[in-house]
């Protein structure tokens, strides 16, 4: 399996507080990665290195590798623009545009020169399972979708983009459990094309959807491998205690 996305000795600080410590992981093409740990193991803070998401954070400090396939994506010479096309991120709270749905997927395509007709924008809608749903009505502001058809749309908007990496951050902590399994089913959809790269507090999801699990704990990796082989056989007492509920 080729590597995707990987970290190489990342160790991350904000403000002289160390979140992150030596962490190497590897994500593997086409392949759904849940992170797993307690609040506070620094999981979102490894998914939001991945696409650069803490340039804006004056106080943070960065140190190591984060490679896409063999590119450095911290060089100087490579704009945060072009990582996050390839790298593409959706968030815990949908967080759609105040604009039309044609217009939240056309949005983000037209500021990237890409072509945004009704084709491109029916594409994008059809593999987030919204189109159906939507297209009578795609003038309609987007804040009127409910919540699970709200992060379906984010989703097409980040798919619209063809990034070859998307990154999600609880995509589902906020829906109900129809709306969840109809995400995790899209998940499982998009991973034909695309590497996903999940943070998720439900042990039962990332039993579901995750080809590996990482667990972190204190800003470190302490177990990975297959998914299947972390809920029934994890090497380690930490991890047994944390996916059997004991603490967390």
């Amino acid at each position: 399996m080729k590597t995707k996305l990987s970290a190489e000795n990342l160790n991350i600080s904000f403000a002289n507080k160390q979140i992150l410590k030596n962490v190497n992981v590897n994500f593997q093409e086409n392949e759904i990665t849940a992170l797993i740990g307690p609040s506070g193991c620094g999981k979102s803070t490894l998914l939001r290195s991945l696409n650069r998401m803490h340039d804006l954070i004056p106080y943070a400090d960065i140190q190591g590798l984060v490679k896409l396939e063999d590119i450095n994506i911290y060089a100087k010479s490579i704009p945060v623009t072009e990582i996050r096309k390839r790298i593409g991120m959706v968030f815990q709270k949908a967080n759609p545009f105040p604009k039309s749905i044609y217009e939240n997927i056309a949005y983000g395509l037209r500021i990237n020169n890409l072509p945004h007709d009704k084709t491109v924008i029916e594409k994008a809608l059809t593999e987030a399972f919204l189109w159906d749903e939507v297209k009578d009505d795609l003038k309609m502001p987007a804040h009127r979708l409910s919540g699970g058809q709200q992060q379906r749309l984010c989703i097409a908007r980040a798919v619209a983009l063809r990034p070859e990496v998307i990154l999600m951050d609880e995509p589902c902590s906020a829906l109900d459990p129809v709306s969840t399994l109809k995400i995790e089913e899209l998940i499982l959809h998009l991973k034909q094309k695309y590497t996903i790269v999940i943070v998720t507090h439900n042990m039962q999801q990332a039993q579901r959807i995750a080809d590996k699990t990482f667990f972190m704990y204190l800003g470190e990796v302490k177990e990975s491998g297959n998914t299947k082989d972390i809920f029934e056989n994890p090497k380690h007492e930490m991890t047994k205690n944390y996916i059997s509920g004991i603490f967390g």
